[in-house]
């Protein structure tokens, strides 16, 4: 994809977000590397409904502006710290989304992972979800706790603030958090009848092995729970 093309579908994503419910007013952003240690992002204090292709940014490895096009004055979220992060983490990560889908975000807030191996999609698709520690918007806080479990996850809880997805390109990172949305409201289902039933080991070992059938790319933690429901 080219540039212009990249564009047009962060903000289309952009948009899918704030329909769906999954941030309010300036929430959440979007990066995508672009090779060459450049990436596009979305700017700061606009919200996702009103972003257009001429208002993202091209930012280089230390999130400064290279190129805001006729608009002057924009910069990339201060969550851009967090977006790097992954990017030096994992050479396999070709976008990063953070939003915060409601139910998932209540799953960070009460600091409970989403680590219950129950639903088959979920289990291949992403695997058990922890909650990283509190870390302090815009800071190197946030950065420095995802790192430890960046190497495992492409999806993770941040507690008290929202979700973080990664994905080899956008669509990939964006259904990644629709997964993570939808496996929480299934899961506060569950947990008001009664509780989830979890799939026998033996079956998670093979849905984590059809991964590779069904041409699943980045991490899993396989097998992995938290104590306590948190990180």
């Amino acid at each position: 994809m080219n540039e212009i093309d990249i564009k047009n579908q962060i903000c289309d994503i952009c948009g899918k977000m704030w329909q769906l419910g999954w941030v309010a007013a300036n929430d959440g952003n979007i990066t995508v590397k672009l090779g060459n240690g450049l990436f596009l992002a979305t700017p700061t204090g606009i919200s996702k409904s009103f972003i257009t292709p001429d208002k993202i940014v091209k930012i280089n490895a230390k999130g400064e502006v290279l190129e805001g096009s006729q608009n002057s004055g924009l910069k990339p979220s201060s969550e851009i710290k967090m977006h790097l992060r992954c990017y030096e983490q994992r050479e396999d990560v070709g976008a990063v989304v953070h939003a915060h889908p409601p139910t998932a975000t209540g799953y960070a807030v009460a600091n409970k992972a989403l680590d219950g191996y129950t639903m088959i999609e979920a289990v291949i698709a992403i695997g058990s979800v922890p909650v990283t520690p509190y870390g302090t918007p815009s800071t190197y806080e946030v950065p420095e706790a995802i790192t430890p479990y960046l190497q495992e996850h492409d999806v993770l809880l941040l507690q008290n603030h929202g979700a973080l997805t990664v994905g080899a390109d956008l669509i990939t990172a964006f259904y990644r958090m629709e997964t993570l949305e939808l496996w929480a409201k299934i899961s506060l289902n569950a947990h008001l009848l009664g509780g989830a039933v979890e799939i026998s080991r033996e079956n998670i070992d093979r849905l984590c092995n059809m991964r590779t059938q069904y041409g699943v790319t980045g991490k899993h933690p396989g097998y992995k729970k938290y104590p306590n429901g948190s990180s």
